[in-house]
């Protein structure tokens, strides 16, 4: 097996064996980088040189048995809505195209703790908004299976890294399924954890309430490791968990004897691919035949989560970014009279039109006359859909679906049809309105031999129940 093949957690422990240096790893990801990266554009900035360096003082902590992570030596790539101290952190938009932090996120700093070496910052859509990485300031990134398809988003540019090989793992935040849906896109793993798991200090925020920073991976051991070196309780962040149970790796067992795993009954209706219906059921049977009991029921109040997910989104995302005003850092125009013109020209030539889009809505839904009419009736609604899931965890131990509705469109489709780019998003913004734990796995492919993706959810703090099924099936699929 190529060096480029292996797992992270593999990687590891050829690295810890001495078997393989960590500037050979470096090597290899840098070397996929530089054959494909041109055309799948999955980076905004690369930093080779401090990679290197980072690989060599790392090298002597290995070899004198000073770090023992998992993880040490392993390349990883960091999505470019996570501060990184010294090096450009953009959220893909021309309003933060010169931003370079002064701190660095605190899940970054963890895997850095772990001893991983960052590669480089990924594309995404702009400030992550959008669910195809067709947004960014920078330009398109291509999925690695078919480059006239979308990766998804808006972690598109970490999943593309993942499946070309241009890194081993990498960091995604989660708004409203944008690690998940490229994930299931781009045919890797890739898990979105209880709210408050993952420390968000350090995250650019879109929707406060939603965000979560997760893996993803090439399988589901690694997507494990990873979110067990980034889970930690942080004084930094108000929303941040003390958990004790954050041994993910531990749950990794081949059983599912027992499991009581429900099948939504209203995911598998209009508009879903046969193919993806087909593949994820085949996938539940599977479950099924290894000992987990499965049945379908009604999930109530589905069809209501777009709406309320776009409206709590889009407010909290006007009020977030109303920093960025060309004031303290960030871009600025050159032409303009006064500060009110100063403050109107800069957001109107930094910001993109999805980014407006959204910035509008959130406004309009937060003002006078329209804020118990939306925006309330919306977090009503989530409140409902939170009540539903904890009506459908009373009777099963997991609720496996569809990630998407279907495999990975071609470019351009999504961004001519807002409203299309915003049912993408159907099966996975439950998961953040509710914060709840999602995991996407893949679970075959289509005609055209591009990858589906299977969800599992838990209910709060059970990530161990989601790795354990994923886990076994992922054992039963074999090697995807």
């Amino acid at each position: 097996m190529e060096l480029k093949e292996l797992t992270a957690v593999e990687l590891g422990e050829k690295i810890a064996a001495k078997e393989v240096k960590v500037r050979e790893a470096l090597d290899s990801v840098f070397a996929e980088i530089d054959a494909k990266e041109s055309e799948i554009h999955s980076y905004i900035t690369l930093d080779r040189e401090r990679a290197y360096e980072r690989a060599d003082r790392l090298q002597q902590l290995i070899d004198s048995g000073e770090c023992k992570s998992p993880l040490a030596g392993v390349p990883v790539a960091i999505k470019d809505n996570m501060c990184t101290k010294g090096l450009l952190t953009s959220c893909a938009s021309k309003i933060l195209g010169n931003f370079v932090p002064t701190y660095t996120a605190t899940a970054v700093e963890r895997l850095e703790a772990a001893g991983a070496v960052i590669v480089g910052k990924t594309n995404m859509d702009e400030f992550a908004m959008g669910s195809t990485t067709e947004t960014s300031y920078y330009g398109v990134t291509r999925n690695p299976r078919d480059t006239g398809r979308v990766p998804g988003g808006s972690s598109g540019g970490s999943a593309a890294a993942v499946a070309a090989n241009e890194c081993f793992y990498a960091l995604g935040s989660d708004t409203g399924g944008s690690i998940r849906q490229p994930a299931g896109y781009c045919g890797v793993v890739g898990i979105k954890p209880t709210y408050g798991t993952v420390s968000r200090y350090g995250l650019i925020a879109y929707g406060s309430s939603l965000d979560q920073i997760g893996p993803l991976a090439k399988d589901v051991r690694d997507a494990a490791a990873v979110l067990e070196a980034i889970s930690a309780y942080d004084e930094k962040d108000s929303t941040s968990l003390d958990r004790k149970d954050t041994s993910f790796t531990a749950a990794l067992k081949e059983d599912v004897k027992g499991l009581r795993i429900g099948i939504p009954a209203d995911y598998f209706g209009e508009g879903l691919d046969p193919e993806v219906a087909s593949a994820v059921k085949a996938a539940a049977k599977a479950l099924q035949d290894a000992g987990a009991v499965v049945e379908e029921f009604p999930l109530a109040h589905v069809k209501y989560a777009i709406p309320a997910y776009y409206t709590i989104a889009d407010a909290e995302a006007s009020s977030n970014l109303e920093r960025f005003d060309g004031i303290k850092y960030g871009y600025r125009t050159e032409d303009y009279t006064d500060l009110h013109d100063m403050y109107k020209k800069t957001r109107s030539e930094g910001f993109g039109t999805e980014v407006k889009r959204r910035i509008m809505l959130g406004s309009f839904v937060l003002s006078s006359g329209y804020y118990d009419a939306y925006y309330l009736k919306a977090l009503k609604v989530k409140a409902l859909i939170r009540k539903a899931f904890d009506e459908a965890f009373a009777k099963y131990d997991l609720i496996i679906g569809p990630v998407a509705p279907t495999t990975a469109p071609k470019l351009g489709e999504s961004l001519s049809d807002p409203m299309k780019m915003y049912l993408g998003d159907i099966y996975t913004i439950s998961a953040n309105l509710a914060g709840i734990p999602g995991l996407s796995i893949p679970c075959g492919k289509d005609e055209n031999g591009l990858p589906i993706g299977m969800q599992i959810f838990g209910d709060c703090f059970k990530e161990d129940l989601i790795f354990r099924a994923a886990y076994t099936y992922e054992k039963i699929r074999g090697k995807f």
